[in-house]
């Protein structure tokens, strides 16, 4: 299915459709792209700065693709009180990029979490749904290294 066929689903010309379309737009490509806030614009005859404000208004939608491992810092107060600061510095250090970014090559990317909810083990990241706890910033650099030999084995 393409993003025609996603706006197809919806009446044209239905600013009520906007938000479902955006949604299941990034369902479909992970991201939405300018392209497509363009295209979205014109099905749904709103201003571009319409759909673009919607789409930068609310969490849930990203106007960049995510990598492929997607790290999420948590940031609760069990993960604060045990460093978690120090675990996101290292991981912005390490992979050239700031938390809400995704690495050129579109491997990585680090996102910070309230809470992940496994305070016990802090503090946490979790990679694609994989957690890992009782992070020190040697531990933090070793996973990111193991990650990075992973996809040379896959090269």
């Amino acid at each position: 299915m393409d993003v025609n066929a996603v706006m197809q689903k919806y009446p044209t010309k239905d600013p009520s459709s906007l938000i479902p379309i955006l949604q299941d737009i990034q369902d479909l490509e992970g991201y939405l792209s300018e392209d497509t806030l363009h295209s979205v614009a014109s099905y749904t005859h709103l201003p571009v700065s319409r759909v673009y404000g919607v789409a930068t208004f609310y969490n849930q939608f990203r106007l960049k693709p995510l990598g492929k491992y997607v790290i999420r810092v948590c940031r609760g107060t069990a993960c604060h009180v045990k460093g978690s600061l120090d675990i996101l510095t290292t991981l912005e250090t390490e992979l050239g990029i700031k938390a809400g970014d995704t690495t050129r090559d579109l491997k990585f990317s680090i996102e910070t979490v309230a809470c992940i909810g496994a305070c016990s083990i802090a503090p946490v990241i979790s990679i694609n749904e994989e957690f890992h706890g009782g992070l020190t910033v040697k531990s933090v650099q070793k996973l990111i290294a193991s990650y990075r030999e992973k996809e040379k084995d896959k090269e």
